[in-house]
């Protein structure tokens, strides 16, 4: 590693659900806990901006952006199980930002630090699983639109399969998708390059060891020139949306 970790928050990434089962809060507080313990600083903290529509469209349709634009109720929109506001939309595209700025910064430094995103199930024409805007598939668009890298590996150890990326995925050689989850349960799977289902009540250790093994093969199968990992915290096991 070149240097200390870059870290990238936006303080809008808390916005108002309501009545939700999303804690996002955690983001915030996350960002001070890690302030008060001197791991944060003015020196290594990056603040994003919101991306261009055109990396926007990397990713998703047109009607789809304009539906999220609009605040438009409808097919495209109706699954996300979140409220539609124009806070609640900012707030997704700026995550977008911050997921390009940290592969920008992990580029420059070795590793960052995204205290957002992972909305790992949008798909391209529609929301879903609590998920607007694919933050992760953007950012990986837009490094290859712009010859940063060639090669990019995602490892998803949300509790839930990155049902949305590996669809945007499905037919790219150049992007390899693994995912670790509980099996049984949300969303319905799409086929990632490499899946790992795990069944409920699952351990720390089968799934530690799981885990480990597969990574090695991965990187010696497919040498990337940049990793997102995506840290889902819901594998905890008093999560109450998982076993």
């Amino acid at each position: 590693m070149k240097n200390k970790p870059a870290f990238v928050y936006s303080e809008k990434y808390t916005v108002n659900l309501g009545e939700h089962v999303f804690p996002v809060q955690k983001y915030r507080m996350v960002y001070q806990r890690l302030a008060s313990e001197g791991l944060i600083t003015s020196v290594n903290l990056f603040v994003p901006t919101f991306p261009e529509k055109r990396d926007l469209l990397l990713v998703h349709t047109p009607e789809y952006l304009r539906d999220l634009e609009s605040l438009a109720f409808s097919p495209r929109t109706a699954f996300s199980e979140i409220p539609l506001t124009k806070e609640i939309v900012e707030a997704y595209k700026l995550s977008a930002g911050g997921t390009i700025l940290a592969s920008q910064k992990a580029l420059e430094k070795g590793m960052a630090i995204h205290l957002g995103g992972g909305y790992h199930h949008a798909f391209p024409s529609r929301g879903e699983g609590f998920c607007y805007i694919n933050d992760v598939a953007v950012s990986i668009r837009r490094l290859k639109r712009d010859k940063h890298v060639d090669r990019a590996l995602i490892v998803d150890c949300d509790l839930h399969q990155g049902n949305g990326t590996a669809f945007i995925f499905r037919e790219d050689g150049s992007v390899f998708t693994f995912s670790i989850h509980q099996e049984n349960l949300y969303p319905v799977k799409e086929k990632s390059d490499l899946d790992i289902g795990l069944p409920d009540f699952t351990g720390d250790e089968e799934y530690l060891a799981r885990l480990s093994s597969t990574l090695l093969q991965i990187w010696r199968d497919f040498e990337p020139d940049i990793v997102y990992y995506l840290a889902g915290a819901d594998p905890y096991g008093d999560d109450q949306l998982g076993q």
